[in-house]
Parts: structure tokens; C-alpha cells; sequence
């Protein structure tokens, strides 16, 4: 599991959940459920850290929790 804070919430426009990650620009997923939408940018995460250690690009390191979250 990661350590970078996740924000969650129903999208209407979208009739999805989405998941998305502050600290990885970009960095987002979606799912029917809550729980999937967390699955999914877990995965998400993964690749978006493996596509920027290809690309020699920094990588933030996790703050936890957000103070304005």
C-alpha cells in the first residue's frame, strides 16, 4: 500500500468514484465502488513512479497527511 495520501470522492458527471493522488501530478484513477477506485490508483501509483523512473523525472517522496485536506 501506499504512503501518498489518496482523496476519494463520487464524481455525477463521471457516475464513478475517483481517486485521486495530490503529491503525483496526474496521478488518478476511477471505480464503480469506493473499494475499486482505491485497487485502481494503487496500481496507478505504481506505474505512474515506474513511468517517472524511466523518464529520470523526481520523484516526490509521500508527506502523509495533508494539512488543508
Amino acid at each position: 500500500m501506499s504512503k501518498y495520501e489518496i482523496i476519494i470522492y463520487w464524481s455525477n458527471e463521471d457516475q464513478a468514484y475517483i481517486a485521486e493522488v495530490p503529491e503525483l501530478p496526474g496521478c488518478a484513477a476511477d471505480g464503480d465502488t469506493y473499494q475499486e477506485a482505491l485497487r485502481n490508483v494503487e496500481l496507478i501509483i505504481k506505474e505512474w513512479i515506474e513511468t517517472a523512473t524511466e523518464l529520470g523525472r523526481p520523484i516526490p517522496q509521500p508527506k502523509g497527511r495533508l494539512l488543508f485536506a
